[in-house]
This record gives structure tokens, sequence and C-alpha cells, in this order.
């Protein structure tokens, strides 16, 4: 019979529970980060196949100047606040359909930079916004720092930048587009970390719960956007145009 007062009884059954916890615990951390890097990634890579197929097949030429451009370039906007505000309504299945379609539409959107750029540049931005974007989200998954003060900084940033946008639409400024493309890649890049850090966080409330499988889709919605906004911000800085 095991005596409760012998505390190297007591202290070695409890350190066996508590590192068989920790196994336990990072193994479901691993395979919940691997689930929303693999559809973050395929989300990514979607959008890239549906942008060339679209542009080589003529239909990103037949658009432009026609109301059908402005339905592409904001129906993404649309699966976003879907997604974003209606994922407790959605089961796991739809939110991974509204996620695939999304990231499709995002393509049709996204093949008009193969006409403003050439293709050259559009490859190199795309691997240097890729090693960029697997540095910062290591950083945040691997860092003990809390990232979360950045938060509000950081969003309110794109706010700012969303404004500076819309102003630029009509003042046409070189120097205030330059200063956009500076600043939005340097915001999506703390967003990078500070998401991942983020998500990383998440899987402590929703493990065990139903609520996995959406909070995976909308890890990957968050890092998904946070890499194309960054990779778009670094081609109007650095892009060589047509």
């Amino acid at each position: 019979m095991a005596n409760w007062n012998d505390p190297n009884v007591a202290a070695s059954g409890f350190g066996a529970n508590a590192n068989a916890m920790d196994q336990a615990v990072d193994a479901g951390l691993r395979s919940y980060m691997l689930s929303v890097y693999n559809y973050m990634g395929s989300g990514v890579l979607l959008t890239g196949i549906v942008a060339m197929l679209a542009f080589n097949s003529g239909f990103t030429a037949s658009m432009i100047g026609t109301p059908l451009m402005w339905v592409v370039m904001l129906a993404p906007l649309a699966f976003v606040l879907v997604l974003s505000f209606g994922i407790n309504k959605l089961s796991t299945t739809a939110a991974q359909v509204l996620f695939w379609v999304y990231a499709g539409v995002m393509g049709l959107s996204m093949s008009t930079i193969f006409i403003n750029f050439t293709g050259t540049s559009i490859a190199t931005t795309f691997f240097a916004t890729a090693a960029a974007f697997l540095g910062l989200s290591l950083y945040g998954y691997t860092t003990k720092k809390d990232l979360s003060g950045f938060g509000t900084f950081l969003i309110m940033g794109v706010v700012g930048i969303l404004v500076a946008m819309v102003i630029n639409m009509f003042v046409q400024s070189s120097a205030l587009s330059l200063a956009i493309s500076v600043i939005g890649v340097l915001l999506f890049a703390g967003l990078t970390a500070y998401d991942t850090q983020k998500i990383k966080s998440m899987y402590f409330y929703v493990r065990g719960t139903d609520f996995v499988g959406k909070s995976v889709i909308m890890g990957a919605l968050t890092l998904y956007l946070d890499f194309v906004n960054m990779f778009t911000f670094l081609l109007n800085l650095l892009g060589s145009r047509e």
C-alpha cells in the first residue's frame, strides 16, 4: 500500500504525471501550429496558382475597367468579414470551405500584379517575403517576451495606413506612396510575430474543445493576411514595373 506521507513516493508520482502532461501539451501545440501553417501555406499557394492562371488566360486583362473588377477587388473583404464575425455560427467544414474560396478569390484580385510588375521582381519579392515571414513567425513562436503590448500600436498603425492609402488615391503623391509602403512592410512584419504568439497562446484556451478546428482556420487566415500584405507592400517598394 502506498505511503502518502513518503515525500519520495509522492514527488516521483507527481513528477512523472507532470512530465507526461507537459509532453502531451507540447505535442498538441506542435500539431495545432503545424495545422495552422499548413492551411496558411496552402492558401498562399492556391492564391498564387489562381493569380497566374487568371493572368495567363486573359481573364485579368478582360476585367480591367469593368464592374467585374470592383466585384473581384471587394469580394475578399466580404469573405474576411464573414469568417471574422460569423465564425461562432459556422461549422468547421463551412469555415474551411470559406477559407479556400477566399484564397481563390484573392488570387483573382491579385492577378493584376502581373500587369504592373515584372515576373522576376514578383518572384524575387515573394521569396524575400517568405524568408522574412518564416524568421518573424519563428521569433513570435519561440520568444519569451510578451508581445501583446504591441498589438494596439500595430492595429492603430494599420488603420492609419488604410486612411493614408485612401487619401493618396486623390492626391497621388509618390512620396506618400513610398512612406505607405515602408511603414506597411514594418507593420505587417511586426504583426507576423505578434499574431504568431497570439495564435500559440490561443491553443491553451481551445484545446480539448470543439472550437479547435475553427481556431486553426482563423489562425491561418490571420497569418495569410500578414503574409499577403507584407508581400504587397514590399512589391510596391522594391518591384520593377512593366
